[in-house]
């Protein structure tokens, strides 16, 4: 920890998971996404977590739910900036030649309202959830995201391209941990871990082609 202007700041670590499984209509979490985000809750018991935060949307809201009542008195939280957006669309020029086709294509799919409110989001996600702490003490907080933030803040932590969030796929109730230490860059720590799932609950929402 260090001192800045007469303030000091303390570590932050940051752990990251996309909601469980959705069912087919995204109403809630399916019998599966139930069973991964009570796993899920049962690695955290651990941690000294400050609060769970997670979107406004159902499946976030019901993963956030049922980890919170595995952890001890720990505050839920829901916040617009922890939801599911496009947080950022790159210019044709900024993105390889050979991919930007289809990187344009996909996010034509998502209506322009949301793709415009999306950096705005983003950019209150990284006000609110990154970089150091005031105090002498390390915060530690969840936040139950959707797989474009989690890939926006992992892009951020590895200071890559803007529009490197695009192509970074997380899986359902896998935990990601960025920690964010005064005077250092962020570090990630851990990425897409679903070592606290069984192997059937393992890989889902993440492309077919990719398992491993």
């Amino acid at each position: 920890m260090t001192s800045t202007d007469d303030t000091t700041m303390a570590d932050r670590y940051l752990y990251l998971t996309r909601h469980g499984e959705a069912t087919p209509d995204e109403s809630g979490l399916s019998e599966a996404g139930r069973r991964q985000a009570a796993l899920l809750g049962d690695r955290l018991r651990g941690v000294p977590l400050a609060a769970v935060h997670h979107g406004p949307l159902a499946r976030a809201a019901e993963t956030a739910r049922l980890i919170g009542e595995r952890l001890d008195g720990v505050p839920v939280k829901s916040g617009e900036a922890a939801g599911d957006y496009v947080p950022y669309e790159p210019a044709r020029a900024e993105l390889p030649t050979e991919i930007a086709d289809r990187m344009l294509g996909f996010l034509e799919q998502f209506p322009a309202e949301e793709r415009e409110r999306g950096p705005e989001l983003a950019a209150e996600a990284m006000a609110r959830f990154t970089g150091p702490v005031p105090g002498d003490e390390p915060r530690h907080e969840l936040l139950v995201t959707h797989n474009f933030l989690v890939g926006w803040l992992v892009r951020d932590a590895l200071d890559a391209p803007a529009w490197r969030w695009m192509g970074l796929n997380h899986a359902n109730a896998a935990l990601t941990v960025i920690r964010y230490a005064p005077g250092r860059p962020p570090a990630l720590l851990v990425y897409n871990d679903t070592a606290h799932l069984p192997a059937d609950l393992r890989w889902t929402g993440f492309p077919p082609d990719l398992h491993v």
